[in-house]
């Protein structure tokens, strides 16, 4: 009877995890289906910025270029990027005040995946949220893709989103998605969420999803100055979807202003009278 008894305990307890393990892989299906639409949909929303950045300090400067990522939240071509990735020197000013490192942005293009490069220019930058928006010198032929900000949703701790980015050269730029978790949502200052801090391919300027389909916000980079000899706090944070379309509207009526030419000199005056 104690035989009888235990095998059937042990049977019991092998159906149940037979029956959790299949609703925990129905439900990573039901997620994996979700977040294939999301990408089939959004996907080409996600471009590369190729850049050439100049670096300042004093007398001494130098260029480097890099890609970032970027969104594009307008039809237009309007593309958000994490401030941070376009200008790092934003960052190191905010973690430590005394920083005499500028940066300039000499030459910014938005990649599509034909290959196509579209010539572009930085339209207004938001520090504090850390995002700065970029525009075609020229309006595209055709309306791009590009996430709808108005179908926005919102998040609680511990809810899944789905990210979205665009790969590298050495990856043939291929575009990927991840599944990343909210850690916390932070209220104050002003709400945004705090993604957990598992590595996944998700890289500032990619927009995040709820599986629902609607769009989250934007990943970024928070830094806040201690002041003092302590360091600096930051951390990778989602720019609610509200915030992103905020200061869209703002660059969709920017106007770059021309650059200035400089005074000719004395000698040059003269040569003209």
């Amino acid at each position: 009877m104690k035989t009888m008894h235990r095998n059937r305990i042990l049977t019991l307890a092998l159906a149940a995890m037979l029956l959790s393990g299949f609703a925990a892989a129905t439900r990573a299906d039901e997620i994996a289906a979700k977040g294939q639409a999301i990408i089939n949909k959004y996907q080409h929303a996600v471009v590369t910025l190729p850049e050439v950045l100049k670096l300042s300090q004093g007398s001494n400067s130098r260029e480097i270029k890099q890609e970032i990522t970027g969104t594009i939240v307008d039809p237009s071509g309007l593309t958000v990027v994490a401030l941070s990735m376009c200008d790092p020197t934003v960052l190191s000013r905010r973690a430590s005040p005394e920083s005499k490192m500028e940066g300039e942005v000499t030459d910014i293009k938005i990649l599509l995946e034909d290959g196509t490069e579209l010539p572009a220019e930085i339209v207004t930058r938001d520090e504090d949220l850390d995002m700065a928006f970029i525009r075609p010198k020229t309006k595209p032929e055709k309306p791009l893709t590009a996430i709808d900000l108005n179908a926005s949703g919102q998040a609680q701790a511990l809810d899944p989103v789905i990210s979205l980015n665009r790969l590298n050269k050495a990856a043939s730029r291929a575009y990927s998605a991840s599944l990343e978790r909210v850690a916390a949502v932070v209220q104050k200052p002003r709400t945004c969420y705090v993604p957990d801090t598992t590595a996944t391919s998700t890289a500032l300027g990619c927009p995040a999803f709820t599986l629902e389909g609607k769009v989250l916000g934007i990943f970024v980079m928070r830094v806040v100055s201690s002041g003092g000899s302590e360091r600096a706090s930051a951390t990778p944070i989602i720019v609610p979807a509200a915030d992103v379309l905020n200061d869209a509207k703002q660059a969709m009526e920017a106007k770059v202003e021309p650059e200035k030419k400089p005074e000719p000199k004395e000698e040059t005056k003269k040569e003209t009278e």
